[in-house]
């Protein structure tokens, strides 16, 4: 058995993993680098054999979470090539996909994950964990062949609203492992045993910042980070606001399945649909969803009543229906994102906006990614022969963190 990280050995974002096994291989992740041009994503395709579907050996791709980093090129390959990942996670990409611009990747049908629950594929025995990260559905692997294993961590924390998962898995890890592929995103963000704000932490402080706001609150999340969107949730109701959204999350929130989470029919949930959704939804004939999820819709002139007692997941598509309907007096904005985002020029129109519009922006965020001292607390419980950094910018920093670290580049192929 061996492996070979095509991306990811010294960076973070647009991970592969390569697996082969008795002339059989597997992929791990398949994802878009966080610095590409999403316009040209085939450009980015690691040099993998059979990616065109060509050939057998190539047996199937297994994501690990649905974000971009990590499942951003499945367009680019051949659909015969089976694609597993959890299935509230192919819901949620089915989902988004008529939203989104552009050549959004779309899954090939595979591999439903159950947590815990083993299935083969060819040479290879899998067996996902379910874990806590900022994406939902997320899952770490476990791969077994010819009497070696390979864990892959995946993206993972333990401070987010299911970190009890983390939990269950450190007290009763996969055993024994040769490799552990661990994920090192907090390397270079936190020091010593520092460790990241939890979701409940978040829900407090928004909890303040909604108390103190005089006006509509614009809080700046991913619809897909359903952890934030259900601190979000709690915080308004809290503050007696009333939680308002596109349907764009009502649909995604639909898709994850789980209905203790914040639904579009919730009597504290309004539906809002600005001026280009309307334009998508006349366009694609979406009017089924409309009405499937218009039981509490409202619309701007409502909101421009209603603005300091409404909280709104907000799109930067908004921006100009709010300010035709005089939404925007005593406004705050919350940004509730990796920083790195707000620093790309992409969001330039935004700052120039709230600016215009004398809206201060807050941050408040945390990270979907484990700390240095979970890191450790993951890798003491597990045991491994050998720790292989993925999925960071500092691979030279994991031998002062952990025993058995074998650094290995991107293309080189090693033995378990």
């Amino acid at each position: 058995m061996r492996c070979c990280i095509h991306r990811g050995s010294d960076q973070i974002g647009g991970s592969c993993v390569e697996i082969e096994s008795n002339g059989q291989r597997l992929l791990l992740d398949l994802g878009l680098p966080l610095d590409a041009l999403v316009d040209h994503p085939e450009k980015y395709l690691p040099n993998i054999q059979g990616l065109d579907g060509s050939d057998p050996n190539l047996l199937g791709i297994l994501i690990s979470h649905p974000h971009l980093d990590h499942f951003g090129l499945l367009n680019c390959v051949s659909p015969k090539i089976p694609v597993g990942m959890g299935s509230a996670a192919r819901r949620i990409l089915a989902a988004a996909r008529p939203f989104m611009p552009g050549n959004w990747p779309d899954s090939a049908t595979g591999w439903d994950y159950q947590d815990g629950h083993k299935f083969i594929v060819g040479s290879f025995k899998i067996t996902p964990y379910l874990v806590d990260h900022s994406a939902y559905d997320s899952y770490a692997l476990w791969i077994e062949s010819e009497g070696k294993s390979v864990f892959y961590s995946g993206d993972f924390r333990r401070h987010g609203r299911k970190s009890i998962l983390v939990d269950r898995l450190i007290q009763k890890p996969p055993s024994p492992v040769n490799v552990l592929l661990l994920e090192g995103t907090s390397l270079g963000r936190l020091n010593g045993e520092q460790n990241f704000l939890t979701e409940e932490e978040i829900e407090r402080e928004l909890v303040q910042a909604f108390s103190s706001a005089k006006g509509l609150v614009l809080v700046h999340a991913s619809s897909q980070n359903i952890d934030r969107i259900v601190s979000i949730m709690r915080a308004s109701i809290r503050t007696g606001r009333k939680l308002v959204i596109d349907l764009y999350t009502a649909a995604i929130l639909e898709a994850t399945g789980n209905r203790r989470i914040p639904q579009s029919n919730w009597e504290n949930v309004a539906l809002l649909i600005p001026q280009s959704q309307r334009v998508q939804i006349k366009k694609h004939g979406w009017f089924d969803l409309l009405n499937h999820h218009s039981a509490n819709r409202i619309f701007f002139e409502d909101l421009s009543r209603q603005k300091e007692k409404s909280t709104l997941v907000f799109r930067p598509l908004f921006c100009r229906d709010l300010e035709r309907n005089d939404c925007l007096e005593g406004a705050v904005f919350i940004y509730s994102q990796w920083e790195g985002y707000w620093e790309r020029d992409s969001y330039e129109d935004l700052k120039i906006w709230l600016e215009d519009n004398n809206i201060p922006k807050i941050s408040i965020h945390t990270s979907g990614h484990a700390s240095p001292a979970d890191l450790k607390e993951m890798v003491k419980a597990i045991n491994p022969q050998k720790v292989v950094p993925i999925h960071t910018f500092f691979p030279d920093r994991y031998v002062d963190l952990f025993p058995g670290v074998e650094i290995h580049a991107d293309d080189e192929w090693w033995e378990v």
